[in-house]
């Protein structure tokens, strides 16, 4: 953990320092509540000692400006003079806890070892929160996921960056979820960012974090994802559409294990194993000069590829069955069945969306059908027309009013449009978003929420 000790005794300055840094903790110290919120603005600190009666700004003053310039950093005061109201007012203001004077060393350190138990604690319970109800396991038993599943067990107990290639909707994030179980990181945390989804400019400051007043809303300190990833895993999904000015800050981040927040000036290290995804061929992208071919070596230490869910149409039974378990048990609306005709179907369908698509179909007939079977009508008039019966059927593709207008608002029915239009399209480029983003002349974040509104992510 990072300390801070501010007080204007010189001697206790020095002998705090010294022990703490003889415990092997990375402290400094400053003599004023103006100079401790000033460095607090330049650099993180997990710990602060502060002590109350200090020249000019004094010690509960300092907490409030602490406490609104670095809210996650953790405040015990000291005092020689302490009294009860004293201590009331600091507890309101954020302070962990009061500490008398003269210090006695055990006490100091019993609480920095509660501290940081309680921090370790805090990250599990983010671990667990980040899985409630995640109950999400790579399943099927095909000979193309049988591969994967062994390159999986022999990549997890490494330490090399894992690079996974895959479309859309295929489960990359599934599989990183799972080397990251399978390695000595698994009681670390698994944070993950899709580059995608966010504008180019907001990837970096996810990334890296940043202080208050780096730019105009930055008002407040944020953690970067490297620091909330320490000692676990960070998943880069579509890594692909990270911007090059990013990709240049990344590639020296991972050589030197240390990044600045922006707006800040001193690094902070991080123990982190990252796994990158893409859906786009990489190869077309560093020729084309929108990819760093020496950040795609780091990168690329270890590449797995997730097949298609038409690569592993074997095992598409299977996941229908598993979704439809699921989905039923956590509806509430009782157990359902598909007929055997009907997971002939769903085997035969080209499932362009891959496993996300067929998850999201399975729950649309859970809600829109009240028996106990599904049989295949049901399936049929549920599964989206393929761009081949467009064409062959003509306006029905294009003409808003072959797709059941008939009593529809005018909204519905531009949303019925919309969504065909998507299918259509989405199928087209075969799950490529950003191929579909420029299709369509739209930005990505937009198309993402598109996407999910009408079901087809």
């Amino acid at each position: 953990m990072r300390i801070l000790i501010v007080d204007d005794e010189p001697n206790i300055r020095k002998s705090l320092t010294g022990l703490l840094q003889d415990e092997g903790y990375e402290a400094g110290s400053c003599a004023s509540g103006e100079e401790c919120v000033i460095r607090l603005q330049e650099e993180a600190a997990d710990v602060l000692f502060l002590d109350v009666m200090l020249p000019g700004m004094d010690g509960i003053e300092a907490l409030e400006k602490v406490k609104s310039v670095s809210p996650e950093t953790k405040v015990l005061m000291m005092s020689g003079r302490a009294d009860l109201d004293m201590a009331v007012r600091a507890a309101k203001l954020g302070a962990h806890t009061f500490l008398e004077k003269p210090l006695h060393p055990d006490r100091v350190l019993l609480e920095l070892k509660n501290l940081a138990e309680q921090k370790a604690l805090e990250r599990k319970v983010a671990l667990l929160e980040n899985r409630m109800g995640g109950e999400e396991r790579i399943v099927g038993a095909s000979e193309p996921l049988r591969q994967l599943l062994e390159n999986i067990q022999k990549a997890a107990p490494s330490e090399g960056r894992v690079f996974i290639y895959g479309g859309n909707g295929t489960g990359k994030e599934l599989v990183a979820r799972s080397i990251h179980d399978k390695s000595v990181r698994k009681k670390g945390p698994f944070v993950s960012l899709n580059c995608a989804a966010l504008p180019r400019d907001l990837v970096e400051s996810e990334l890296f974090g940043y202080e208050r007043g780096a730019f105009t809303g930055a008002v407040q300190r944020k953690t970067g994802l490297f620091e909330r990833a320490d000692g676990g895993t960070l998943f880069l999904d579509e890594v692909g559409d990270m911007g090059l000015e990013t990709q240049a800050k990344l590639l020296r981040v991972l050589q030197e294990n240390e990044a600045v927040r922006l707006g800040g000036k001193a690094p902070y290290r991080f123990d982190v194993r990252v796994i990158s995804a893409t859906n786009k061929n990489i190869h077309d992208e560093i020729q084309n000069g929108r990819f760093r071919e020496d950040l795609w070596y780091r990168l690329n230490v270890i590449p797995l590829t997730v097949p298609s869910l038409r690569e592993r149409a074997d095992d598409i039974p299977v996941l229908a069955g598993h979704f439809l378990e699921r989905i039923c048990r956590q509806s509430g609306k009782g157990m359902k069945q598909f007929s055997a005709e009907a997971l002939e179907r769903l085997k035969s369908h080209s499932w362009p969306g891959n496993v996300r698509e067929l998850r999201n179909f399975v729950e649309r007939l859970v809600i829109m059908n009240d028996g106990r079977t599904i049989e295949e009508r049901e399936v049929v008039d549920a599964l989206p027309a393929s761009p081949a019966q467009d064409a062959s059927s003509g306006t029905a593709g294009n003409d808003p009013a072959s797709h059941g207008a008939e009593g529809l608002s005018l909204k519905q029915q531009i949303g019925n449009f919309e969504k065909a239009v998507l299918i259509r399209e989405y199928s087209a480029v075969n799950g490529r978003i950003s191929e579909l983003a420029r299709r369509l002349n739209t930005d990505r974040a937009n198309l993402y929420r598109k996407l999910r509104e009408h079901g087809i992510l």
